[in-house]
């Protein structure tokens, strides 16, 4: 990459910095205009990034990219803009006895940080730049924004459109490909949030760190779904259905696999066959089922279908209308359900992000609980059935993200709930108070009344019996 590029980078981070440090401390009504200015900027061109988006893709719903978007990111602002008054009130906290009595008092402040950067991925590309964006503005922080390279037209629209709501010391966007991605990984930001692949989590973290930046990292992995015998295996279905074929299941929270009870499979199996076919009857000239974003990652999915098949897998495709995929050029691909999978398939390794879900079979819960354990923490875990103390033993012996019962996905749309991952699937979270949290600094403040507190403690020298008492006194 060009030392200029780089250059510029950093003396917007300088320009950012600068600003930020010289208007402290800043006003609500000022963090509130900018959140209001992001909402307006989504409103206004929701049509044009709608457009932007289905361009990229190749194909992608206009009303779905307006859902998940556009309405769910200005819910995000909303949700801020309700909330950030009660967020930032600064928490009393009690002091040791007995100080309180001789006036001393202790509090917390939440404080924004600075200068926030953000990385955001190419599945939701308005989403998930412009939710955790609502967040940083609503801490009092700046940001600077990195989209992908992938939704090429989408990351040009909203630099323009930054441009015109936003001075530059205030939000700024930077395309560019993965060489501008390593440089403004590698800057000395208040903070860094990072939504996309584990692979890639792993090498932001690395850069952040020669910086001692604080990161919060959304990743992914295979989030399961454990269907219990109680489950109602037709509505089952088409949840799971619904969550794999949204986005065509390039979701970082998509069901990754199946859990099923073994006398059930084939139930279970028809249930999510059927939930296709009723809300998609066709899917190559379907306008409401997306494409694969990238030839490269079109070709990845046929590969871990072909690999599974050659190491002994039963592959069900799911293709309601009897279309012919072999000619098609728009990356389409139908729903592959994978039977008898082992965990030598590349498919039981890697996370999926697309429309094939592997199935595996249980005697006992325990099993698909024990094979969870055994796997790196998923971001999501999602639990079918009416069995509330099976349900219980789950959740109890499990350890994700997060967990949505009865369907799949929706935990990541109550915007009062934290949306974060666990270990290979991320680290910290944003969304609710706990989004506030993360994009400010707790700051400890203690105010020391006019009395020799250290010398009526014992801490100042000659020690003597006074530090004796006081020491004895602590440990009572």
């Amino acid at each position: 990459m060009a030392d200029d590029r780089r250059q510029e980078l950093e003396a917007i981070l300088k320009r950012q910095r600068d600003a930020f440090t010289a208007s402290r401390p800043e006003t609500m009504a000022m963090r509130k205009d900018r959140i209001k200015r992001a909402m307006a900027l989504l409103k206004d061109h929701a049509e044009n990034l709608c457009k932007a988006m289905s361009a990229d893709f190749g194909n992608r719903a206009m009303e779905q990219s307006m859902l998940t978007d556009i309405a769910g990111t200005v819910g995000a602002g909303k949700h801020a803009l309700k909330n950030m008054d009660k967020w930032a009130k600064s928490e009393r906290r009690p002091v040791q006895f007995p100080l309180g009595l001789l006036g001393a008092k202790a509090e917390v402040r939440y404080e924004p940080k600075g200068v926030i950067g953000i990385l955001s991925p190419w599945n939701f590309p308005v989403n998930l730049a412009f939710s955790p964006l609502m967040q940083v503005l609503a801490a009092g922080n700046r940001a600077m924004i990195k989209p992908s390279e992938f939704t090429e037209r989408t990351s040009l629209l909203m630099a323009e459109l930054v441009e015109e709501y936003f001075t530059p010391d205030e939000v700024a966007v930077f395309n560019g490909g993965p060489e501008v991605a390593a440089a403004f990984s590698s800057l000395p930001f208040d903070h860094l949030v990072f939504t996309g692949s584990t692979e890639t989590g792993r090498r932001v973290m690395q850069s952040a760190a020669e910086n001692l930046v604080p990161v919060t990292l959304e990743l992914g992995g295979k989030s399961p779904v454990i269907m219990g015998r109680s489950a109602d295996f037709e509505k089952a279905g088409e949840r799971i259905a619904l969550g794999k074929m949204m986005n065509a299941g390039q979701i970082c929270l998509s069901p990754d696999y199946m859990y099923v009870p073994e006398d059930k499979q084939d139930e279970a199996v028809a249930g999510v066959s059927n939930g296709v076919a009723n809300m998609y009857p066709t899917l190559l000239e379907n306008d409401d089922y997306a494409s694969i974003v990238s030839d490269r990652h079109f070709e990845r999915l046929q590969g871990l279908v072909e690999d599974a098949r050659d190491k002994g897998a039963e592959v069900i495709e799911v293709n309601p209308g009897n279309e012919d995929f072999s000619n098609a050029n728009q990356r389409k691909m139908p729903l592959n359900i994978i039977k008898n999978v082992s965990d030598e398939m590349k498919v039981m390794q890697e996370e999926i992000f697309g429309p094939v879900l592997p199935v595996k079979t249980y005697k006992a819960v325990d099993q698909a609980v024990d094979y969870v354990n055994e796997h790196d923490r998923p971001l999501g875990l999602y639990y079918f059935g009416e069995d509330k103390a099976e349900q219980e033993r789950v959740l109890t012996r499990t350890i994700s993200g997060g967990v949505t019962t009865n369907d799949v996905i929706f935990h990541v749309s109550m915007e009062d709930l934290p949306f974060g991952g666990i270990g290979p699937s991320g680290i910290g979270s944003y969304h609710a108070i706990e989004g506030f949290k993360e994009f400010s600094h707790a700051r400890a403040v203690y105010h020391q009344p006019k009395i020799d507190v250290a010398k009526l403690g014992g801490f100042k020298p000659p020690y003597g019996k006074a530090t004796e008492k006081a020491a004895a006194g602590m440990m009572k």
